[in-house]
């Protein structure tokens, strides 16, 4: 079986690289090259909120959207970006929040 991938930075790549993912630290726009590279090679891919965020949201949520293979955003070691609040978006979604 392959083996998750981690795309963040090197530093919170380390503690997924010791849990057995293989890690891409990719530079200042290299982020979407190394999530089509991991998406083409893994069956779980696991995304830094600060790589998710240079990403964009269109195309993370394309990535996410599809059936394979898995997209997650993960927080990063440092916290610089908060990850999406989920249930507050589905609350709007829903109509019970403005």
């Amino acid at each position: 079986m392959a083996a998750p991938v981690f795309i963040g930075d090197e530093l919170s790549g380390t503690g997924w690289r010791l849990a057995g993912a293989t890690v891409l630290a990719p530079a200042a726009g290299g982020e979407a090259a190394a999530l089509a590279q991991a998406r083409m090679q893994a069956p779980l891919v696991l995304v830094s909120a600060v790589t998710a965020a240079a990403l964009g949201e269109p195309l993370l949520r394309e990535a996410q959207a599809a059936s394979q293979p898995l997209v997650l955003v993960v927080p990063d070691l440092q916290g610089l970006v908060p990850l999406p609040d989920l249930a507050a978006r589905l609350r709007g979604q829903l109509g019970l929040e403005a």
